[in-house]
């Protein structure tokens, strides 16, 4: 007969239990526990750009060169040969320093000449001195004409020209002869000479160039669309071989008429506390920066929103990541950007993307906007 299977119902509607529903029991038991407690929402994706403040006006720059702000054209004040010239470009100079000489052969025998004829006048003079004596006296005793004695008086008078024109030609002569030395009028360095030993210059040819070292300065050539920024502009001026450099400068001279091949106009700012580490020819950047221009902040239209409260950022804290509402004072607009005035520092992260759907306390997780 085949084996009986153990009925587990005693009686209709109930059932039996075994070892192996109490199992089913007890299994069932454990899945009724407590659910897990809620961690809350994970930390939301959101963009963020970080504060940097900047002048509202963009600055405007324009490459010069250095210069002196003077510079000497030295030369003779005589015609001649130069025999020695003592400098060259680059020589540094003092005031009185010869720079080149000229043969004096010619200014010395026109100086030997202007001595003979002032000897010649001076014993000329006193010649005529004696005879108006000699005859003032015949004159009076009745011995020679008033006619005689007014030709020696007027012989007399012309000796005394002739002996003044004479003093006055060796004193030219002697001025002449010293002029036969080029001397610096000026502690400078020599930009440059024009005249070599040999040739012949005529008075007035420039010889060397001096400039002096105490004031430099920045020379820029500007269009006539920057000539009311440079006047109403605080300049400073970096040197190309000190880019990190910068010198602060000021308009001194304005050009008030256009180059005539260029069309742009020369400006000199004149740089304040150049050393000599600025050298004359060095090429110079002049940044033009609008006098009381303010600093703002530029940040995406979509990182302002206006809940009625005015406008607000959402800033996130850098050590929980959590957001909060700050107010800021908008002062323009762009077609990409607003530009805000107050309410950040510079280096805060702020939202840059969905601020309008966030609330203030929510955890992000930032990246960087592009």
């Amino acid at each position: 007969m085949p084996t009986a299977i153990p009925s587990m119902m005693t009686a209709p509607g109930r059932l039996r239990f075994g070892g192996l529903g109490l199992l089913l029991l007890t299994l069932t038991g454990c899945g009724d526990s407590a659910p897990a407690q809620n961690a809350g929402p994970p930390p939301r994706p959101v963009q963020v750009t970080t504060v940097a403040f900047r002048p509202s006006e963009a600055d405007r720059t324009f490459v010069g060169v250095i210069r002196a702000r003077r510079e000497s054209d030295l030369s003779f004040r005589v015609g001649g040969k130069v025999v020695q010239r003592l400098v060259d470009v680059g020589d540094r100079v003092k005031a009185g320093q010869v720079i080149a000489r000229m043969d004096p052969e010619d200014l010395r025998l026109e100086l030997q000449s202007a001595e003979a004829e002032f000897s010649a006048a001076r014993a000329n003079l006193a010649q005529t001195t004696s005879e108006d004596k000699r005859y003032s006296t015949l004159t009076q005793r009745g011995f020679a004409s008033t006619a005689d004695q007014e030709r020696k008086g007027l012989a007399k008078e012309e000796a005394v020209g002739r002996l003044d024109r004479a003093q006055r030609a060796l004193d030219l002569a002697r001025n002449k002869l010293a002029y036969a030395d080029l001397v610096s009028t000026v502690d400078g360095v020599v930009v440059s000479t024009s005249a070599e030993p040999g040739q012949v210059v005529s008075s007035g040819q420039t010889v060397a160039r001096v400039a002096p070292l105490d004031e430099k300065e920045a020379v820029v050539a500007l269009p006539e669309t920057a000539l009311a920024l440079a006047r109403a502009s605080e300049a400073r001026v970096t040197l190309w071989a000190e880019p990190g450099r910068g010198i602060p400068a000021k308009l001194r001279e304005l050009s008030p008429q256009a180059d005539a091949t260029t069309r742009t106009y020369a400006a000199r700012f004149s740089l304040e506390g150049a050393d000599d580490t600025v050298a004359l020819g060095m090429t110079a950047t002049v940044t033009l920066r609008p006098a009381g221009t303010a600093q703002v902040a530029s940040l995406p239209l979509s990182a302002v929103f206006d809940k009625g409260l005015g406008p607000h950022v959402f800033v996130v804290d850098p050590a929980s990541k959590a957001i909060a509402a700050r107010p800021v004072a908008v002062v323009g607009y762009t077609d990409r950007a607003v530009l805000v005035a107050g309410g950040l520092s510079t280096g805060e992260s702020v939202v840059a993307m969905g601020a309008q759907t966030l609330e203030p306390g929510r955890v992000v997780r930032t990246v960087s906007a592009q």
